[in-house]
Parts: C-alpha cells; sequence; structure tokens
C-alpha cells in the first residue's frame, strides 16, 4: 500500500475503494451549481482535489462504465495523466457522446482515479530492431476472429 498526501477542498469525502478488489475510486465533481453538456460538448470538471504523488507514480484518470454506457459520458484523454510532480487541483476533461443534453451536479461521481507505478525509460538509438512474426503488422492486421 502506498500513502499518497491529498488535499480536499471540496465538500465531499476523500476518494476511496468501494470493494477489496476495486482499482480504481471515484472522483466527483465539486461544482457551485449543475452544469450542462450538450451532446458533443466538452467541460473541465473540477474536483476539489490537489494530490502528492510520489515520484515512480502515476494517477490515471478514467472513465466511469455506469455514466458511459447509460449516459455517453466518457473521459475525453482518458486516460488522462496526473504527474508525480502536479500540484494542481485534479480536473477531468468530461465529453458527452449522447444525443441528450447530461446534467453535471455537485457531488455527482464523474470519474475513477488509478494509481499505477510507471518505470522511466531511456531510448537506445539503433539502425535495426529484431525480426517477429508479426513484423509491421498493426490496426487490425492480426484480425477480428
Amino acid at each position: 500500500m502506498t500513502n499518497i498526501k491529498i488535499i480536499n477542498k471540496s465538500n465531499h469525502p476523500l476518494p476511496s475503494y468501494e470493494t477489496i478488489a476495486s482499482a480504481g475510486m471515484d472522483l466527483r465533481a465539486n461544482v457551485a451549481e449543475p452544469s450542462t453538456l450538450k451532446p458533443l460538448q466538452r467541460a473541465i470538471v473540477k474536483t476539489g482535489l490537489f494530490i502528492e504523488l510520489p515520484i515512480g507514480f502515476e494517477a490515471q484518470v478514467r472513465p466511469r462504465s455506469g455514466l458511459a454506457a447509460k449516459k455517453g459520458i466518457t473521459v475525453l484523454n482518458a486516460p488522462g495523466t496526473i504527474d508525480a510532480d502536479y500540484r494542481g487541483e485534479i480536473g477531468v476533461i468530461l465529453v458527452n457522446l449522447s444525443n441528450e443534453e447530461f446534467t453535471i451536479e455537485n457531488g455527482e461521481r464523474i470519474a475513477q482515479l488509478v494509481i499505477a507505478k510507471h518505470e522511466r525509460a531511456v531510448f537506445e538509438e539503433v539502425e535495426e530492431l529484431s525480426k517477429t512474426d508479426r513484423g509491421a503488422g498493426g490496426f487490425g492486421s492480426t484480425g477480428t476472429k
């Protein structure tokens, strides 16, 4: 378990895991008044949360499956990455992909936050890469069934 420092300037509870096996914690909208997303409209929705991640960790902002399936609301840059040196307020870029307006209420669960370890890589420039059976095949080259 990793400890993460957090400042909560909202009136909502801290994000928490809903079940023992949950990977993500729900983020809630921290808005002064409800706002409406029209079809295909996007907005940055603030959460009132500020975190300090240890170096070697990132926080990923991901869509909530229920909002996506039932309302067509998703996170535009999913997963959004919060780096360990970011100290600003967590904002969620929501987009309405449905044909109906969607109203964002204060305290509404709008996304989920996943904390993940990551590696830093160093590129080694070479003239040639090793051969594989797949080669340069991509974008569906392995079929759909």
